[in-house]
């Protein structure tokens, strides 16, 4: 079920970046339980992001759509702080920001 709960993941994006949050290291932890319920643990890329209140929405939605989900559990941190050396490979690549 977790590769299912990231490929969802892997369709939401900041609209200001041509890159999936996933791999854009915003998502810090994902647990899932034996009874469905799905504990996530993300970040923004600054507390002041303009999608502060729709992105995690967004998440949320896309994660219970997978088959086994019974519910979501979705909490915002900012610490540790998010930077781009937590994006993937791919993503820096995507950015150009090697």
């Amino acid at each position: 079920m977790e590769q299912q709960i990231i490929e969802a993941i892997k369709t939401v994006y900041d609209p200001e970046i041509p890159v999936d949050i996933y791999e854009l290291g915003l998502i810090y932890n994902i647990d899932i339980q034996d009874s469905g319920l799905v504990n996530l643990r993300m970040t923004l890329t600054t507390p002041m992001c303009p999608v502060a209140d729709s992105l995690p929405m967004e998440v949320q939605e896309k994660i219970a759509t997978v088959e086994g989900v019974k519910d979501v559990e979705l909490e915002v941190v900012y610490d540790p702080p998010w930077n781009k050396e937590m994006m993937s490979e791919e993503a820096r690549f995507a950015l150009d920001m090697f």
